[in-house]
């Protein structure tokens, strides 16, 4: 049975180019994620801003799956790491990824391994669910992200600063990604549908 996913649908059949294939989606989709955490907004009451970062980390597992979408997000953080200004705000080092919104980063992990999982199960193949999926994908950040900040603001101060205030703007990246995931859908259906063929 063909894979749901698009970036496995898409994937080259020999052994080498499949590898450089995947090599060179994990990267773009790291600097893809870089580019969104630019489009960010602080906020005067929370040292949490609004990125785009979650809507490309989500949409990285959806289209990536579970392995390539988890090492593409490990990839950015290590950026990061290294000293590449790819978090938000033009932002790196050890000293970030430990700041107030590090607990996001580390999740981030999660989400993208956790949409291309459900992806993967064919969860997402019908509009309610890729819904569920996609707002699965958004929550698994705000476990760490919240849990994080909660040990220094405590949990109801966490999720006052780190949670609720993003739930509208969680929406809008959910909806504009049920319009991609459609898409991706519609591709890797057509993808394999050659393949049977040929």
């Amino acid at each position: 049975m063909s894979s749901p996913v698009l970036a496995e649908a898409l994937r080259p059949s020999t052994r080498v180019p499949a590898r450089v294939y995947d090599v060179c989606l994990v990267a773009g989709f790291s600097l893809l994620i870089a580019l969104a955490a630019q489009v960010s907004i602080p906020l005067p009451f929370t040292p949490v801003p609004v990125t785009l970062q979650t809507f490309m980390v989500v949409l990285t597992g959806a289209l990536l799956g579970s392995r390539r979408g988890a090492v593409a997000i490990l990839l950015y953080l290590a950026e990061g790491l290294a000293g590449l200004p790819v978090f938000s705000l033009g932002r790196a080092g050890l000293a970030h990824l430990l700041g107030p919104t590090g607990g996001y980063l580390v999740g981030f992990v999660a989400a993208a391994w956790l949409t291309g999982f459900l992806v993967e199960r064919r969860l997402a193949v019908t509009f309610l669910g890729a819904l569920i999926v996609l707002i699965l994908g958004h929550l698994a950040s705000y476990v760490t992200g919240v849990a994080w900040l909660g040990v220094s603001f405590g949990l109801s101060r966490a999720l006052a600063l780190g949670f609720l205030p993003f739930l509208v703007g969680d929406a809008l990246k959910v909806a504009a990604s049920l319009g991609v995931l459609a898409g991706a859908n519609v591709v890797s259906a057509r993808a394999a549908e050659r393949r049977q063929a040929g």
